[in-house]
């Protein structure tokens, strides 16, 4: 298991070695337009970088927020 400090590592982390794994076609469409605006500096937002990891690369994503007076 690996584990990340925030969603954009995350994704960094599947456009580098998730992705270049995928199927031919599992490469067409939002997959791929992800990839290209991410890498490109397009923009991304953090829901569709979400949405991309849970259908492409199996991932469980939790929200922890902590305050500490």
């Amino acid at each position: 298991m690996k584990t990340f400090s925030s969603v954009s590592e995350a994704f960094d982390w599947w456009v580098k070695n998730l992705y270049p794994e995928l199927s031919p076609e599992q490469k067409k469409g939002k997959a791929v337009q992800a990839m290209q605006d991410y890498i490109y500096g397009r923009g991304i937002s953090e829901k569709r970088m979400r949405q991309i990891l849970m259908e492409y690369g199996h991932f469980e994503i939790e929200t922890v927020v902590r305050y500490k007076p």
